[in-house]
């Protein structure tokens, strides 16, 4: 194949040691989508299926030097955003795109981990609402996430609604809002909402007696492949949602604790021919 044709996606996030999210799962999903994967760490953690230990941030100056090699080399189809744990870190990632202006930025407003650790600085909020949101082509907050971003509850469907308009209001160029965290037994319905005149569009699939871990990763590097591959934003954010599923479903444990960990190959993906 000429390198010339080779579709790359860059993931710029935190590093999770334990193998299961963060950057590890985001090149993991961009290798099953036959994307070449390329990463900036804008984040080291500590961590396993039983919670985060310890974090640490590396020099912004670093972080672009990281991105500035990527930009340089390869051709970039769309950049995955994650964890950011800084005010300092998002205002260098922003700089950055603003410079390279990639087509497709999908923003994963990587705030809380599963096991309830906080990754994000209270102060890094306001950075993230005001750079990073008219940056990005699609944002895909889980619940807790929206809850954050908006300063108010989020716990019905009808308040799911609310919240992807107040999100497109507040900045953002369209919304995937993630349902999970909805309490209340039935399916797992995630909204796309793509304009504030659009119809809002589910998508559901069954909810899973399970705990698991990179989900949200997985997902926003799964549309990103999709959109470095050429397909629209709803059929990325469909596809993505089927894949995830698939690889919950085969999920594993690979650690002491009952928590899931994705198996991002044995799930495959549509729609991955260059």
């Amino acid at each position: 194949m000429n390198s010339s044709q080779v579709v790359c996606a860059l993931t710029i996030a935190g590093s999770d040691s334990g193998g299961g999210a963060g950057i590890q799962a985001d090149l993991k999903t961009f290798a099953a989508h036959r994307v070449h994967g390329l990463s900036a760490i804008a984040a080291l953690t500590a961590q396993h299926t039983r919670g985060v230990t310890a974090v640490h941030v590396p020099d912004t100056g670093f972080l672009r030097a990281q991105i500035d090699a990527c930009f340089d080399d390869f051709r970039i189809g769309a950049v995955k955003l994650g964890m950011l744990a800084s005010a300092e870190v998002i205002l260098a990632a922003a700089d950055a795109l603003e410079h390279y202006r990639p087509a497709h930025v999908v923003l994963d407003p990587v705030m809380v981990a599963t096991s309830g650790a906080r990754l994000l600085e209270p102060a890094a909020l306001a950075a993230l609402r005001e750079r990073l949101l008219p940056l990005a082509t699609l944002l895909t907050p889980n619940l807790p996430e929206a809850e954050l971003l908006l300063g108010h509850p989020v716990t019905t469907q009808a308040a799911m609604q609310e919240a992807c308009r107040s999100l497109l209001a507040a900045g953002a160029r369209a919304v995937l809002l993630k349902g999970g965290h909805l309490e209340d037994g039935g399916d797992v319905i995630d909204l796309l909402a793509t304009s504030a005149d659009a119809a809002i569009e589910s998508i559901r699939h069954p909810r899973l007696d399970l705990e698991a871990h990179g989900t949200g990763c997985t997902l926003a590097s799964a549309i990103a492949a999709n959109l470095a591959l050429g397909s629209d934003l709803s059929t990325a954010c469909r596809d993505a949602s089927d894949y995830v599923h698939r690889a919950l479903l085969g999920g594993y444990r690979p650690g002491r604790a009952d928590m899931v960990v994705l198996d991002h190959f044995g799930a495959g993906a549509s729609g991955t021919a260059r």
